[in-house]
């Protein structure tokens, strides 16, 4: 398969088209799941994506160290790339790793105002100038809208793309109308695209539910998550 094969046949084309613009209005996502189901293999997915289509990407990883994060990166492509038998994979691999920068922060130290002043940093001394956030390891717990509110307006203000992800709980029983389990259950207006990773014991896999794509409620189920590969999948 060719690279270009590889971005018309991602089960991700079902979130958005492949020739998506850059001028196109940003948009704002969410991954939530319960803990170990597989969000970050998520989040490097739709990064992957994005770079396979010409963008770059920060990926800002709270808490998790740098090698880490990078590592992630290298297994879900090396992944993807014998699974699709991908023809140049070293050479694709440089390419997208070319597009995507890193940024860590400890849990007690991030704050809007900090990635504020590192992103301006970053864009003003045009070292790196992305065009996809992604935000991985947020702490949620503790009425989160404020500062998703403060993201939003940061990154609309840079015309950016933004996706994060949250856990949620088994014994959490709060939800938003709209289907969203705490704790982004107030904030989930915010988003224009949410999905929610459910254990499908039935296919042995798990399911994501997209509950709004687009800033619409959806509510399908039409992806799903390798448990072993914990690569996306239709059907």
């Amino acid at each position: 398969m060719l690279k270009e094969d590889l971005i018309q046949k991602n089960p991700l084309r079902l979130l958005s088209p492949a020739d998506q613009g850059k001028d196109a209005a940003p948009q704002m996502g969410l991954v939530m799941a319960r803990a170990g189901l597989g969000k970050t293999a998520i989040l490097v997915q739709i990064a992957l994506d994005s770079m396979l289509r010409g963008n770059k990407v920060l990926h800002v990883s709270i808490g998790q160290s740098l090698e880490k994060t990078k590592l992630w990166y290298d297994d879900i492509f090396k992944d993807i790339a014998q699974a699709s038998k991908l023809q140049h994979a070293a050479g694709v691999h440089d390419e997208l790793m070319s597009r995507r920068m890193i940024m860590t922060f400890n849990e007690e130290s991030f704050s809007v105002a900090k990635l504020r002043e590192r992103l301006k940093d970053l864009i003003d001394q045009n070292i790196f100038q992305p065009d996809c956030l992604l935000v991985d390891g947020f702490d949620c717990s503790s009425s989160p809208e404020k500062v998703l509110g403060e993201m939003r307006d940061l990154v609309q203000g840079l015309n950016l793309n933004i996706w994060f992800s949250a856990v949620c709980h088994r014994d959490d029983e709060r939800v938003s109308s709209a289907g969203v389990p705490a704790p982004c259950h107030t904030a989930d207006e915010l988003f224009d695209t949410i999905i929610l990773l459910q254990p499908d014991a039935a296919k042995n896999s798990i399911a994501l539910k997209i509950i709004k794509k687009d800033g619409q409620l959806d509510g399908t189920k039409c992806l799903n998550l390798d448990p072993a590969t914990l690569l996306i999948m239709e059907g």
